[in-house]
């Protein structure tokens, strides 16, 4: 990983907006300014946030006040939503955990499934999604052997199931990329030539080329993360911002080392004694160039909002969001103007 000279910088005190929204998985800036998640409930939301500029600063997260947000809740997909894109329709593309590539309608909020199975196999675990100028829709499946609620048996198995897939306009879901430690976050470069594919169990951001020489090939773009990456979001300037739900565990990765029975009795050992791993108070977001530089690497060593899975960059601030929190997380971005 080619750092920033100096290594991170510390993230701003973030505060909390909409308190009532469980497990906003995935965070994602709409073509209004207004911020769209999905909650634990299956309930989409549209939160709309107040001006940089607007009054005087509300508390801190572990504060006693609130920052004032409007959450307006606009659809419901009767699963586990995760992964969301919006399009320039006015729809919305939703990975959930539960149901499938779904389509959210403009207006209504209707509900339609796209995708619910590849070659006669169910979708076990769609994680996230986007979509390019051709209205070519990309989206990962974490993994084929777990689904959401067994999560950190992927992580510890490290079998490999993850997969790139693609659903070109009127076709079916086919296959890009399998074999894949986790996958996970999604997003185009900014002139629409590759994919950045984060595989969180492998702590590495894979590049999918789309266009000229390399199309259909596959390599690096970063590795080497100092955490597990998960979602991605594209920045004003066509950076890739990266949330690390968590720290690089030198303890998981000698687990990695070891066969695979030892990995698979050590997830059932933990599975017995703690269902899910306590969220580790570290948060880290990065900005990756397009050329796989870090432009900006920030992070909070003790965070009272916790594993952050997904960050976007909107009107001078990031905005973060947490499958383990309530509420959304709103920090200014170092040197940004609003």
């Amino acid at each position: 990983m080619r750092q920033r000279p100096g290594g991170p910088r510390p993230l701003p005190a973030a505060r909390v907006v909409a308190p009532e929204i469980e497990g906003p998985e995935d965070v994602v800036a709409g073509a209004d300014g207004s911020i769209l998640t999905g909650a634990a409930d299956g309930t989409i939301w549209r939160l709309t946030l107040p001006a940089p500029d607007a009054g005087p600063a509300p508390a801190t997260v572990d504060g006693d006040e609130q920052a004032e947000a409007t959450a307006e809740a606009v659809a419901h997909t009767g699963g586990r939503p995760l992964g969301l894109q919006p399009l320039p329709d006015g729809a919305l593309l939703v990975c959930d955990a539960r149901r499938g590539l779904l389509r959210i309608e403009p207006g209504d909020g209707a509900v339609r499934v796209l995708a619910d199975a590849v070659d006669g196999v169910p979708l076990r675990f769609c994680s996230n999604v986007t979509a390019t100028v051709d209205g070519t829709v990309y989206f990962t499946v974490s993994s084929r052997r777990h689904g959401l609620d067994a999560w950190p048996a992927d992580i510890m198995e490290h079998l490999a199931t993850g997969q790139l897939l693609r659903l070109r306009p009127g076709g079916e879901p086919e296959v890009l990329l399998s074999g894949l430690q986790f996958a996970n976050g999604v997003a185009p470069a900014p002139d629409g030539s590759f994919l950045v594919v984060a595989e969180t169990g492998a702590r590495l951001l894979r590049r999918h080329w789309l266009t000229g020489p390399r199309a259909g090939h596959t390599d690096t773009l970063l590795d080497r993360l100092p955490g597990h990456p998960d979602n991605i979001s594209v920045g004003p300037d066509g950076s890739f911002w990266v949330a690390l739900a968590g720290p690089r565990q030198a303890a998981l990765e000698l687990l990695h080392a070891l066969p695979f029975p030892v990995r698979r009795a050590a997830w059932r050992a933990q599975r017995r004694i703690r269902p899910l791993p306590p969220p580790h108070p570290t948060v880290r977001v990065l900005a990756v160039r397009p050329d796989g530089g870090v432009a900006c690497d920030l992070r909070a060593a003790r965070s009272p909002y916790r594993m952050v899975t997904s960050v976007c960059r909107t009107k001078g601030r990031l905005v973060m969001g947490s499958v383990a929190q309530r509420g959304i997380a709103v920090c200014a971005l170092p040197g940004a103007k609003p």
